[in-house]
């Protein structure tokens, strides 16, 4: 049995394994209890961030790298087009984009404005990770005016990647997503495999209501 430790990025990695069609067991991590009281999951990543996955004697951090691993090692699929396919260079982009060029600055960010003492909070990095995935966010609008998916006209693994970033500085209110961001937003989520893990990340679920009840 595939085991999804933590949500948070976790939700990529039930997301994609639900459009796979692959069973898991999603063991939540309670990051805000601190994970020096969850030694069990300690074990799994020592370095405490998640999420984490365990595939039999496979274990693996970083979600993108989860993301790789699971569709090299069930696929072949159309989530992830062939080196051969015309769509790889843009699939490649988009899906690191949107950790690296996005969903981790927004990280420091939002974490910042969240964790820092009141006086540290809007700093020279806070503010310059802010503008880093703005820059990024432009890449993603230029292919938007292209095409309705980051690798062309098909939905792939790249747009799971997207969504959580721009999703992730939506509801942090990091960012004002704009109409062609909305409509994309809408394309992705109507899948049922985003249904399904959302109803499958309780955590990741109250805290979207939770967001829009304050609304």
């Amino acid at each position: 049995m595939i085991t999804v430790w933590g949500e948070g990025r976790g939700f990529r990695v039930a997301w994609l394994l639900e459009e796979l069609g692959l069973s898991y067991r999603l063991r939540p991590v309670d990051m805000l209890a601190g994970v020096e009281n969850d030694p069990e999951f300690l074990a799994i990543n020592p370095a405490g961030f998640i999420p984490a996955l365990q595939d039999g004697e496979v274990v693996m951090v970083e979600s993108i790298a989860i993301l790789e691993y699971l569709l090299a090692r069930y696929g072949p699929s159309p989530l992830a087009p062939a080196p051969s396919d015309p769509a790889f260079p843009l699939y490649q982009q988009f899906l690191h984009l949107g950790e690296a060029g996005m969903a981790a600055f927004l990280f420091v960010f939002v974490a910042t404005s969240i964790l820092a003492p009141e006086g540290e909070k809007d700093n020279w990095s806070a503010r310059a990770s802010l503008d880093w995935f703005e820059s990024r966010r432009g890449i993603v609008a230029r292919q938007l005016a292209r095409a309705p998916y980051m690798a062309g006209e098909d939905f792939t693994a790249a747009d799971i990647s997207i969504t959580y970033a721009l999703q992730l500085a939506e509801r942090t209110k990091s960012a004002v997503l704009n109409d062609a961001e909305r409509a994309y937003l809408a394309r992705t989520t109507a899948r049922e495999g985003y249904r399904r893990a959302m109803d499958a990340c309780a955590a990741t679920k109250a805290w979207v209501a939770a967001l829009a009840a304050a609304e």
